[in-house]
């Protein structure tokens, strides 16, 4: 079983929309009895609450189901038990990293680094931008070729 993990600051907009989309993927594919997702954020100021209202909306728009998704943070057994763990930006990659753990094995970077020729490094946090369909679109490339990228390591 492969174990996907994406982070982001607060878990309510990014990671648990690429959660989501990635987990409806998986389903689409057929591969839910060999891939597993969860996701976290880095800080703790959402725990327990719902996604953000515009990234259940964009889900919504998308017919991806977002139930069940509940805010937690990252934490030091994460780092050991998955095998991908995403960050949505350079910062949140950073502060996965600060934990001071070994992640032998583990494939730990930012979810746009699986897109090839992608201009943009990180995702922008519609948080703070208010623009969640940019988001979405930039998770979806994402999710697309990580998914892509994880499919060749299975037939392997």
């Amino acid at each position: 079983m492969i174990k996907v993990l994406f982070v982001c600051l607060g878990n309510i907009c990014r990671s648990p929309m690429a959660e989501a989309m990635f987990r409806d993927m998986v389903e689409k594919e057929g591969l839910q009895q060999e891939i597993t997702v969860d996701s976290a954020g880095t800080g703790n100021w959402h725990e327990g609450n719902p996604p953000h209202e515009g990234t259940r909306k964009i889900l919504e728009k998308y017919s991806i189901s977002g139930k069940g998704l509940q805010a937690r943070q990252i934490t030091l057994s994460d780092l050991q038990d998955f095998d991908y763990i995403i960050g949505m930006d350079s910062e949140n990659l950073k502060n996965i990293k600060s934990l001071g753990r070994e992640m032998e094995g583990t494939v730990v970077s930012r979810l746009l680094d699986f897109v090839e020729g992608s201009s943009m490094e990180d995702v922008p946090d519609p948080y703070f931008t208010g623009n969640f369909d940019e988001t979405y679109e930039l998770v979806k490339q994402g999710c697309e070729a990580l998914l892509t990228d994880i499919k060749t390591k299975i037939q392997s």
